[in-house]
């Protein structure tokens, strides 16, 4: 059997086990015969066994057995599926392109969103990071008229808007974010170096909205207020992981919300100029409560918007 075929399989077991919660491998069968995949037969024990141990390699997702409740499988890890993941993230595109690949006579009908590979870079890096090596990179920032070189150990990569970033540390202890379309060129070195042994790339990003880092920006309580249909998008994709929806205190508050339309959201994080920028692009259906200084900074950016538009 190729490989893409197997891959199909997998991701399909994958998915059929997550959405059932627990289930029998005589109910996957009776699923897995409804597939073209199977070609009408049965998925045998020793097959379901290769695969199961085949994901947990290649994906880091493992599939239990619940033994005391008729042999129920299960994803016994299930909390890297609903993260922001390595794992989700593979499930997810893999997912998406099984369906797109067996849908190419709909894709005229199906309009996608680019994001770039940056192949070369992604790839030195990944390998770089694999061998403990620093890298030097030829990076322009915008508005620089030249590229600077810098040496850097390179500690982790992160998606954020259809981009890649490269978190580096330089000597001296500081690190900095490099956008990969602005590197104009990267060498693996020889000289090795030891990543701090505490080191968490989720935890580092933590507190940021997005990848802006070490402007010196410090975490704080924000609170939102959703308008209309906005309170909807934001249930459904959180724009961070500390967002919870605040329920009005009392009755006048439930009454003032259900006429208004709207909803508040609070977070925990550093209100950044990447954070700073999504509000703004939300113009009147979000609003900042809290804190009041956010508040008036995000007011007068608006006004300040407004007056370019009376420029003539």
């Amino acid at each position: 059997m190729n490989t893409p075929t197997l891959f199909k399989e997998y991701i399909w077991l994958v998915n059929t086990i997550y959405r059932a919660g627990k289930i029998s491998l005589a109910s996957i069968n009776s699923r897995w015969i409804q597939t073209e995949m199977s070609g009408g037969l049965p998925l045998s024990r020793s097959t379901f066994n290769r695969h199961k141990d085949a994901i947990e390699d290649m994906f880091g997702i493992y599939i239990d057995c619940d033994r005391r409740n008729g042999y129920k499988y299960y994803i016994g890890n299930e909390c890297v599926l609903r993260e922001d993941s390595v794992q989700n993230w593979m499930l997810s595109t893999l997912t998406v392109n099984n369906l797109v690949s067996e849908s190419m006579s709909l894709q005229h009908r199906i309009v996608l969103e680019n994001i770039p590979s940056d192949g070369e870079h992604l790839e030195q890096v990944i390998k770089a990071m694999k061998e403990n090596k620093k890298v030097s990179v030829q990076y322009r920032r915008y508005q620089s008229a030249e590229a600077k070189t810098f040496t850097l150990s390179p500690y982790c990569i992160k998606l954020f808007r259809q981009r890649w970033y490269l978190l580096g540390k330089f000597a001296d202890g500081g690190f900095a974010i490099f956008s990969f379309d602005r590197i104009e060129d990267m060498v693996v070195t020889e000289e090795t170096f030891m990543i701090d042994k505490d080191f968490n790339a989720s935890d580092f990003f933590s507190e940021c909205f997005g990848v802006v880092i070490g402007d010196g920006t410090q975490p704080e309580r924000i609170i939102l207020r959703a308008f209309g249909r906005e309170k909807y998008y934001l249930r459904d994709l959180p724009l961070h992981h500390t967002q919870k929806e605040l329920k009005p205190k009392t009755q006048a508050g439930r009454q003032q919300q259900e006429e208004q339309d709207f909803s508040d959201f609070a977070y925990f994080l550093r209100p950044t100029a990447d954070f700073k920028g999504h509000l703004m692009s939300r113009g009147a259906w979000l609003k900042v409560l809290e804190p009041e200084w956010l508040a008036q900074e995000i007011c007068q950016w608006h006004k300040d918007s407004i007056k370019r538009y009376q420029e003539k």
